[in-house]
């Protein structure tokens, strides 16, 4: 009986011999799996209890896309200005420089060049949390920037789709960069240089109005959101229900938006299948 019984009160071990447990080594999905995040990491940070996919960052997808992770940065410390003189309850350039410290990023985007599977490529990625993913003048920039170094090249582009729509603190500026990436993006179509487009969760707004379903061929993940405006915007404006699914990767596959829905596991296979067939 003395195993189950306390022998002395309280808890004795003092507090420099006590363990913890590192941060972060259990990850729960949105259906309340609980998978080691070693094994989540292993698996592209697809979870293989429900094929849950983890929002990542442009490291993560750097490193599932490039061969060894190996690529060069372009045009790293470009930085947004404050054109508008933007002020809601902190300044425009506060945020920039809290979220750059937060984040350790310049941007919602990063471009690296690199290999797949041999193969020259730019990929061109996103990041949701630097002010949401909002496409800014310096989205706009670095992906205008990467196109015309494509052309140059003759290196396929891949852009890593996930944004919350234009930079609010930017006005027209931000909007500019819609009209700015499609023409772009027409002279590396007129020079027959192959651009994959890879929708993630969520791509919303202006950016699913511009690049990001202009690929040639257009790449989602499972279960992504992706969408113009919201649920509730669009159903108030027309006056009627949506769809079941609306506005998720399989509905737009079904109804000819996207190409291709591939789990992120077999991302990097599929972009070098397509890219070998089209350079």
């Amino acid at each position: 009986m003395a195993w189950f019984l306390r022998k002395k009160k309280n808890i004795i071990t003092s507090i420099n011999e006590r363990k913890d447990l590192p941060k972060g080594i259990w990850y729960r999905t949105s259906s309340g799996k609980i998978i080691d995040t070693e094994e989540l990491k292993k698996n592209a940070y697809v979870s293989p209890e429900d094929g849950y996919h983890v929002r990542i960052h442009s490291k993560e997808y750097f490193e599932i896309l490039f061969d060894h992770g190996k690529f060069l940065e372009m045009n790293v410390k470009m930085m947004s200005k404050d054109p508008m003189k933007w002020e809601d309850y902190k300044k425009y350039t506060d945020r920039i420089q809290e979220t750059r410290k937060k984040t350790n990023l310049y941007d919602a985007i990063r471009t690296g060049v690199g290999k797949i599977q041999t193969i020259n490529v730019v990929i061109s990625c996103m990041d949701f949390s630097f002010i949401g993913g909002s496409m800014g003048s310096v989205v706009g920039e670095k992906i205008s920037r990467a196109i015309k170094y494509c052309i140059e090249k003759k290196y396929p582009y891949i852009l890593i789709s996930k944004s919350g729509g234009a930079r609010i603190m930017e006005s027209s500026f931000s909007l500019m960069q819609m009209a700015k990436t499609i023409a772009r993006l027409t002279q590396l179509r007129d020079a027959k240089i192959p651009y994959i487009s890879v929708l993630t969760d969520p791509t919303t707004g202006g950016v699913t109005a511009s690049y990001s379903l202009l690929g040639d061929i257009n790449i989602a993940e499972p279960g992504a959101m992706i969408g113009f405006a919201g649920p509730r915007v669009i159903r108030e404006t027309i006056g009627k229900d949506l769809p079941e699914g609306f506005q998720t990767a399989e509905f737009l596959m079904d109804h000819g938006f996207i190409d291709l829905i591939s789990p992120r596991t077999e991302l990097k296979k599929n972009i070098y299948k397509l890219v070998s067939m089209m350079i």
